[in-house]
């Protein structure tokens, strides 16, 4: 079997965030930039599925050169090969969704993992589009994949608790936080990925519309939280509430 997990280049949700000065986007100079942890359980969920059914695992990122550090994170892992499509500008969901279909079409996996979500944008948009695109049966939000005879069994995490979905291979599957927990990276695993193939693709050559259909204007800092106050009793709460708060 072949599995293909994408390997998003985002900052560190430990990292304290400071906007542009033009309020365009993060400042991301100084800031450590990680693999999207959603993404980096779908790799430890791709690798665990190979030690079952063998195959192979690529991972795939989109982005600038920069992120070939998050390709090699994910091959130090256990991956076997990498594929990283270079662009240098903004891409919306609909824009992801357009390239991995084409690298999809050059690699024909029979399954397709992503994390339900970047933690930069937090869209959990990508991943249905593409399912769309490309014709295939989706299942969201995985808690456990099961694989067994050209079906894939996916319980999913769902607003009222868990669901179990059935589909047919190929099949686009979305990480939840509790699939697993990621390996770390053994010394020989970082050795050997520095020597693991990776391809180099250009997003301006897929022939594909890579302007984004959602543009963002600005970004804005969350407004300053005010101190809470503390009160003697009850009724002063109340009466702060009715002519302060104005909520009673």
């Amino acid at each position: 079997m072949k599995f293909l997990v994408t390997c998003k280049r985002v900052t560190d949700f430990e990292a304290k965030i400071k906007l542009k000065a033009d309020k365009s986007g993060i400042e991301t100079n100084g800031v450590n930039m990680i693999m999207n942890p959603f993404d980096e359980i779908g790799v430890e969920e791709a690798l665990r599925q190979r030690e079952k059914h063998q195959g192979e695992v690529v991972v795939c990122s989109i982005g600038t050169a920069d992120a070939m550090t998050q390709i090699r994170s994910a091959l130090a892992m256990g991956a076997d090969r990498g594929v990283l499509v270079k662009h240098d500008t903004a891409l919306d969901s609909f824009g992801v969704a357009r390239v991995l279909a084409k690298v999809i079409e050059k690699e024909k996996p029979d399954v397709v993992i992503m994390g339900k979500q970047a933690i930069d944008d937090d869209s959990n948009q990508a991943s249905q589009i593409l399912a769309e695109m490309l014709g295939w049966p989706q299942a969201t939000f995985a808690n456990t994949v099961t694989i067994e005879g050209g079906a894939v069994t996916v319980v999913r995490e769902a607003d009222g608790g868990l669901e179990t979905v059935k589909c047919q291979l190929p099949v686009v599957i979305t990480t939840d936080l509790r699939l697993n927990e990621p390996r770390y990276a053994s010394l020989p695993g970082i050795m050997k990925a520095k020597k693991k193939p990776v391809d180099e693709m250009d997003a301006k050559s897929m022939g594909v519309e890579l302007a984004p259909r959602v543009v963002v204007k600005s970004y804005e800092e969350p407004a300053q939280k005010k101190a809470g106050q503390k009160v003697p009793d009850v009724a002063t709460l109340v009466e702060k509430l009715k002519s302060e708060a104005k909520v009673i």
